[in-house]
Formats: structure tokens, sequence, C-alpha cells
């Protein structure tokens, strides 16, 4: 019974880009699409928080605006006494799915080349949309 379902999970719809760890199959085109929005994640982060003032201007201002609307939107979903434990967990997985989904509508991944397969937003595979 479990052979047929093995054969099942190895079905894979288009070309993909493989790394090989170990003896697992990696997609490195996620992989590699994913690092990109952490990145992008990360230098706003930085961007934002460098140099604090009482005052926020520019950046800061953003930052502070997406901090506040994920603190905010916890706040009313979870109710006021349990939100904030779990405000850096959803602010994480929001600006994860929210910087990929819009990945892949303003970078032009199409340009980039790799040997099979093509770049694409990292919540355009199906194994990111699963794991989260």
């Amino acid at each position: 019974m479990i052979n047929p379902l093995l054969e099942i999970s190895e079905v894979s719809v288009g070309q993909h880009f493989y790394w090989t760890l170990g003896e697992y199959q990696l997609h490195g085109q996620v992989l590699i699409t994913s690092w990109v929005v952490l990145a992008i994640i990360f230098a706003l982060s930085f961007l934002g928080n460098r140099d604090l003032k009482q005052i926020p201007e520019g950046v800061q201002n953003f930052t502070e605006l997406i901090t506040e609307f994920i603190r905010d939107l916890a706040k009313t979903q979870i109710g006021e006494h349990d939100y904030l434990s779990w405000v850096p967990f959803l602010g994480t997985i929001f600006l994860f799915i929210f910087v990929s989904n819009w990945s892949g509508a303003l970078i032009p991944w199409k340009i980039i080349e790799i040997p099979n397969g093509e770049l694409a937003a990292p919540t355009n595979d199906i194994n990111t949309t699963v794991a989260l």
C-alpha cells in the first residue's frame, strides 16, 4: 500500500532546479527567491530601526506603520490579554507572505536564467504554502 503512495509523491509539474543535500532534494529556485524575500524584509527592518527618532520619518515611519498594523490586528483578533506574545510570530508570517506575493508581481524573475525551471515568487510553489 505504501509503494503506490510513494510513486504519487514523486509526480512533479514542470522543471525544477534541485539542490541535493545528503539524500534529500531541495527546490533550489524556491530557496533562492525565499532568501531574496528575507533579505528585503531584513533590509527594511534594518533601515527602519537604524536611527530611531522620537518623531518618525522616512523608512522608520513605514516600519512603525507596519508594526502597529500587525499589533492592532492581533489585539482585535486575539484579545487584549494574550495578543503580545503572538505579535512576533504573526508579524513574521504576515510579512513573509505579503512580501513574497508582491515580489511575484513586481520583480521580473524571468530575466534571471537558471539551468532548469524558472524563478518565481516563493508562494508560487505549493511546498511553501504547505510549510506555512
